[in-house]
C-alpha cells in the first residue's frame, strides 16, 4: 500500500484533535448538576457590600471619591481589630495637641483617651495613628497615669523598640520619666544591648538611654559589648573604672577572649552601616585601644569613607576620623575626602565634625582632591564661618579645650593606635604639640599649604571677608583673633589661640599656614588693604549710637596687639588715626592703644610717635606698663 502524503496526515489529526475538544465541550453541556448533599456546609462571613447610590446619569467625581473612601474604610476596618478605636483617638488628639487649648481642657481630654486605651496599649502601640496619641498622653498625663501606662508597657518594652512607630512612643516614655522610673526603663535593656544595636530602629533606643543615663548607667549599657561575663554578672558591672584596659587588669579577664566578644558585637554594626550612635563610637574607640594591629586595620578600612563622615559630630567619633586620616592609606584618604562631598560646611560648623577637616587638609597629599572637594565648599561660606556663634563660646576654658583637642599623649586609647599603627616614617618624625593636626602625609608641608592656601584662591577669598567684616570681626569676642591671625599672617603667631583653634580650627589652620611667610608675595596688596580698612574704622570720629573701635573691649586690645606686632600696620594706623589727636585717645580703653607704639620694640615706630607722645607722659596724661619704663 503507498504511504499516504505527510499533508494529508497533519489534516486529519487536525482535524481529529478539534472534533474531540468539540465532543468535550458538547459533553459538559449535557451533564446535569450535582444534586445538594445532607453534609452541612461551613457557613462563610457576610460581606457587606458598599450600597452605591441609585442615579440615572454618571456619577461626579466628588461621589466617586466618597464611594472609594468608603470602600477604604470598610477593607480597614475589616484588617485592623481596632480601627473604630484609632478613629475616636485620632478625633481626639486633634483636640488636644492645640497650643491655643487651657491645661484643664487638656488634662481633660488626655484622661479620656486613656480611659479609652486601658487594657490595649500594647496592641495599639505600634499604630501609625495610637502612638503619637500615646506620646502625647505620656507627655501630658498626671504621674498617676503616666505609671499606669508604663507599667502596662514594661513588658513589650522590647518588642516596642524594634517597632517603626512604637520607637518614638518609647524614646518619649524614657524622656518624660522620673527619678525613679528612669533606672527601671533603663534595666530593661539589660542584656539586650548588643541586639538592639544591630537593629536599626532599636539602636535609637539604646542610644537615647545611654544620652540620658549617668555615669554608672552609661557604664553598665558599655559593658554588656566588652565581654559576656560583663553581661551575666551583674556585680562585675558595678565597678568604677571606665576603660577596657583597666576594667581587664582589675577582673583579669582575658584580652584575647574580649577582643573576640567585641569583634563579633562591632563587625555587624559597622556591616549594617549603624554608626551615628555616641555608644557605637565609644564602644569602638576602647575597641581599637586592645585591638591588634590587623583587627584596627580592618576597622579603619571599613570606616573609610561616607561612614566615617556620618561619625565625626561626636567626641569619640571625631577621635576615630583624626586616627583614620592620621593611619590610613592615600586610597581610604580619598576615599573620605569624597565621602566629605556636599557635607563640607556642615561639618565646618561643628566643633568636632571641624578637627577632623584640619587633620584632611593637613595630611591629604591630594591637594587637588581636597581643593575641589573641600575648599570649593567652603569659600563661598567664609563670611559665615568667621562670624560663627558657637553656642558655648563664652564658656570655653582652658581644660576644655584641653579635653577636646585629644592630645595623644594624654590619651590612651590614641597612644596605643598610633604606636600599633605607627609606619617607619612616623616613627622618624618628631612629635608635635598639636598632634591632631600633625603633618601625616609624604609631601612637603610648605608645597602642601601653598597649593591649599595660595593656589586655590582661599586665602585672598579669606582676606576680603576680614575686609567686608573688619568691624564686625574686631568687636567680636572670637572673630577678633581671626582677624589678628589673618593681618599677622606673615610674622610668626602665637602657638596658643586656644579659643580660636577649638571654635575656628579651619580658619584657624589656615591662618597658621602663613607662618612662614607663604602669604606675604602674592597677599602683599590685599593685606594692605586690610591695614587700611582697620586704620579707616578707627579713624571715624565718636558716636553716640555705636561703640568706636578703639573704646570697644575686645577691638581697643587687638589694634593694641597689631601695634606691637606688625611695623607697617603701626605707621598706617598712626598717620589716618592718632597722628594729631593722641591726646583725644590717651583715655580709657583707646590709652593702651596709644600706648602700644611707645611700648613698641621696633625703633622706628618708636620714633614716629616719641615727639607727640612724650609730653603726655610726661604730664600724666598717657600711662605706659612699669616694666617699659624702667627699660626707658
Amino acid at each position: 500500500m503507498a504511504p499516504k502524503d505527510k499533508s494529508q496526515i497533519a489534516k486529519k489529526r487536525k482535524r481529529d484533535s478539534g472534533s474531540k475538544i468539540e465532543a468535550t465541550y458538547l459533553s459538559k453541556l449535557e451533564k446535569k448538576p450535582k444534586k445538594l448533599t445532607s453534609k452541612p456546609i461551613s457557613a462563610k462571613p457576610f460581606k457587606k457590600k458598599v450600597e452605591v447610590p441609585v442615579k440615572d446619569g454618571p456619577l461626579s467625581k466628588k461621589e466617586l471619591r466618597q464611594i472609594a473612601k468608603e470602600k477604604t474604610e470598610a477593607r480597614k476596618k475589616k484588617r485592623k481589630r481596632h480601627f473604630t478605636l484609632e478613629q475616636e483617638l485620632a478625633l481626639l488628639w486633634e483636640k488636644m495637641r492645640r497650643r491655643n487649648i487651657s491645661k484643664e481642657e487638656r488634662s481633660k481630654f488626655v484622661s479620656e483617651a486613656l480611659q479609652k486605651m486601658k487594657g490595649k496599649i500594647p496592641e495599639i502601640a505600634g499604630s501609625h495613628i495610637s502612638s503619637r496619641v500615646l506620646q502625647t498622653c505620656v507627655k501630658h498625663c498626671s504621674d498617676a497615669e503616666r505609671d499606669v501606662v508604663y507599667e502596662e508597657l514594661k513588658p513589650h518594652l522590647l518588642t516596642l523598640a524594634s517597632s517603626t512607630y512604637a520607637v518614638h512612643l518609647v524614646t518619649k516614655m524614657f524622656d518624660n520619666a522620673s527619678k525613679s522610673q528612669l533606672p527601671r526603663l533603663i534595666s530593661l535593656l539589660h542584656g539586650h544591648v548588643a541586639s538592639l544595636l544591630r537593629h536599626s530602629v532599636g539602636s535609637i533606643v539604646v542610644e537615647h538611654a545611654y544620652e540620658m543615663g549617668n555615669a554608672a548607667q552609661k557604664r553598665e549599657l558599655l559593658m554588656e559589648l566588652y565581654s559576656t561575663e560583663l553581661q551575666l554578672f551583674k556585680d562585675l558591672s558595678n565597678i568604677k573604672e571606665n576603660k577596657i584596659v583597666d576594667i581587664i587588669s582589675k577582673i583579669g579577664l582575658k584580652k584575647l577572649s574580649v577582643l573576640r566578644h567585641m569583634t563579633c558585637v562591632i563587625q555587624p554594626i559597622l556591616e549594617k552601616g549603624i554608626v551615628d550612635h555616641s555608644i557605637i563610637h565609644k564602644a569602638l574607640i576602647e575597641y581599637l585601644s586592645i585591638a591588634d594591629k590587623l583587627s584596627a586595620e580592618d576597622v579603619i578600612k571599613q570606616l573609610s569613607g561616607s561612614l566615617l563622615v556620618r561619625m565625626i559630630h561626636t567626641k569619640d567619633g571625631s577621635r576615630i576620623g583624626m586616627l583614620c586620616v592620621k593611619h590610613g592609606s592615600a586610597k581610604e584618604r580619598k576615599k573620605l575626602v569624597k565621602g566629605m562631598k556636599g557635607h563640607v560646611g556642615k561639618i565646618a560648623h561643628d566643633q568636632c565634625g571641624s578637627l577632623v577637616l584640619s587633620s584632611v587638609l593637613s595630611t591629604v597629599d591630594d591637594t587637588k582632591l581636597v581643593t575641589k572637594v573641600i575648599i570649593r565648599e567652603l569659600q563661598p561660606i567664609l563670611s559665615e564661618l568667621v562670624l560663627d556663634k558657637a553656642e558655648n563660646e563664652a564658656n570655653h576654658s582652658e581644660d576644655k579645650v584641653v579635653e577636646s583637642s585629644d592630645n595623644d599623649e594624654e590619651d590612651k586609647e590614641v597612644e596605643h593606635v598610633n604606636k600599633l599603627l605607627a609606619s617607619e616614617a612616623d616613627e622618624s618624625m618628631e612629635p608635635e604639640e598639636d598632634t591632631h593636626l600633625a603633618e601625616g602625609g609624604k609631601k612637603d608641608p610648605f608645597v602642601r599649604r601653598q597649593e591649599l592656601l595660595v593656589k586655590s584662591g582661599l586665602a585672598e577669598s579669606l582676606v576680603d571677608v576680614c575686609i567686608e567684616s573688619a568691624e564686625e570681626l574686631l568687636k567680636s569676642n572670637i572673630g577678633k583673633d581671626v582677624l589678628y591671625e589673618v593681618l599677622f599672617s606673615i610674622i610668626p603667631l602665637f602657638h596658643k589661640l586656644l579659643i580660636v583653634e577649638i571654635t575656628y580650627p579651619f580658619l584657624y589652620r589656615c591662618c597658621h599656614w602663613g607662618v612662614d611667610g607663604i602669604l606675604h608675595p602674592t597677599l602683599d596688596e590685599k593685606l594692605t588693604s586690610l591695614y587700611e580698612k582697620v586704620a579707616t574704622l578707627a579713624a571715624q570720629p565718636k558716636s553716640d549710637e555705636s561703640e568706636h573701635v578703639l573704646e570697644n573691649f575686645h577691638s581697643s586690645r587687638t589694634i593694641r596687639r597689631l601695634v606691637l606686632e606688625c611695623p607697617a600696620f603701626a605707621s598706617i594706623l598712626w598717620k589716618t588715626t592718632l597722628a594729631g589727636n593722641s591726646k583725644l585717645w590717651a583715655v580709657g580703653h583707646s590709652a593702651k592703644v596709644v600706648a602700644a607704639f611707645v611700648e613698641s620694640s621696633d625703633l622706628e615706630v618708636q620714633k614716629m610717635a616719641s615727639k607727640e607722645l612724650q609730653p603726655l607722659i610726661n604730664s600724666g596724661a598717657l600711662k605706659i606698663s612699669e616694666t617699659k619704663s624702667v627699660e626707658k
